[in-house]
């Protein structure tokens, strides 16, 4: 067999991890050539790819980023539409040109989407879910949210001095457009006071109250962190928003940090190269069974999979009811 394999979307820590899963399983085990796909959707379309050898995969397992490379292209989207050109049909044709028997599409939420409507066109195709936000849904986990809390975490660590030492209310935002994953997991991994994430309401004027009874017991400093896409009344940054709103209302010094990309950049960690080494050899033997139009996901403790179908273009949000959520509510921590 010869089967084709992409990144799409964001980079994410455990990208190269997974490439590195599904060539060695493809080409030890299965004896099938492998044609690694450039800069994601657009590659396929382009016809920019090469042929991935034992040898393309030293070093992979550790490595930051992908070697693939990734673009936002989105084949099947109306407003990346280029006249005269049926981005589609040719993704299809392209397909059959290379004589690929499979596809593996490695993504987040648009390249599952994009994979599912590949399926749809009749195109062989497995998803593999990566996003540090974990919001695929169909999947418990997804590879690189590990490391990305971890990163998060340490940074919230390093940050409970400063504020200790200056008597401040520190703001963290973390990444998260529509969930909250990062910020709940590093929040209560470095012991947030506040945690504020876009699948609940808040009240700044409760949030104040939190951090002043805070002070009054005797903590000189409070610790806040914000997912990103917290929704605010104004234009900004969630964290600029929440950091001086509070400043205005408590005239406690509050200072904003933006973690930004540094939350998926770099190393996985161990955890994660374990998860894409899974993940990335599971979707060889779907694709070994004939078993397309489906993702990869774990569940519980095993490495499963699902249809496409059923997952593309939905999103894992945090649920109100998160036993995270209600062990920190019990421990006094606000959520809004």
């Amino acid at each position: 067999m010869r089967i084709g394999i992409l990144t799409s979307g964001g980079d994410c820590p455990g990208i190269n991890a997974t490439i590195r899963g599904v060539c060695k399983t493809a080409i030890l085990n299965y004896g099938m050539e492998v044609i690694g796909i450039h800069s994601g959707f657009k590659g396929l379309i382009d016809l920019d790819y090469e042929v991935m050898t034992e040898r393309s995969l030293t070093g992979l397992l550790t490595m930051g980023g992908t070697i693939l490379g990734t673009s936002r292209e989105k084949p099947y989207s109306k407003k990346q539409a280029v006249p005269g050109i049926d981005k589609p049909a040719l993704l299809k044709a392209n397909v059959e040109l290379l004589g690929l028997d499979a596809v593996v599409c490695i993504g987040g939420n648009g390249t599952q989407k994009t994979a599912g409507k590949m399926a749809r066109a009749g195109i062989p195709v497995i998803g593999i879910p990566k996003t540090i936000d974990n919001d695929v849904a169909g999947t418990d986990l997804c590879f690189g949210f590990h490391t990305a809390v971890s990163i998060a975490t340490e940074a919230i660590d390093r940050l409970h001095s400063t504020a200790s030492a200056h008597r401040r209310a520190m703001v963290i935002e973390v990444m998260g457009h529509k969930a909250g994953w990062i910020a709940l997991y590093s929040g209560m991994a470095a012991g947030g006071d506040v945690i504020l994430i876009p699948e609940r309401p808040y009240d700044m004027e409760h949030i104040c109250q939190a951090i002043m009874n805070r002070m009054q017991r005797g903590k000189n400093y409070a610790i806040v962190v914000v997912a990103e896409g917290l929704p605010t009344p104004r234009p900004g940054r969630a964290g600029e928003y929440i950091a001086s709103t509070i400043s205005e209302m408590t005239g406690i010094e509050a200072r904003e940090t933006v973690l930004g990309y540094t939350q998926r950049g770099g190393s996985p960690c161990p955890f994660d190269r374990i998860l894409s080494t899974r993940m990335g050899s599971h979707a060889v033997e779907l694709i070994a069974r004939g078993e397309f139009g489906r993702m990869v996901a774990f569940n519980g403790e095993s490495i499963t999979s699902v249809p496409l179908a059923e997952v593309a273009g939905c999103t894992r949000l945090v649920p109100p009811d998160h036993e995270l959520i209600m062990q920190g509510q019990h421990m006094g921590v606000c959520f809004g």
